[in-house]
């Protein structure tokens, strides 16, 4: 396995199923200065369902982040959002 950063494209969204679990904070913490960098005001980050260890790394960022103004349960649009779990953000306009 390389130890080289992987540079994803930063949408309005965030599936973290593919990382590992000590790699959530990191990339959770990335994901969102690069989305307030772009503009975005609202994103979604999808942590899965499980037994709540990925849920509760994700709070536990957002709640401490100053470029996060709320957060909740995403509404599901989908039966395939529902399966996934996301948590909505609503960021601030500025990038701290």
């Amino acid at each position: 396995m390389s130890d080289e950063p992987v540079e994803l494209p930063i949408e309005d969204w965030i599936d973290l199923h593919s990382f590992l679990p000590e790699e959530v904070p990191s990339v959770v913490e990335e994901y969102l200065y690069q989305a307030a960098l772009r503009g975005f005001r609202r994103v979604r980050i999808i942590h899965g369902r499980g037994i709540g260890v990925q849920r509760e790394i994700v709070r536990s960022i957002l709640g401490r982040d100053p470029r996060v103004r709320s957060f909740s349960d995403a509404p599901t649009a989908t039966p395939c959002w529902f399966s996934w779990d996301p948590v909505s953000v609503s960021l601030s306009r500025t990038c701290e």
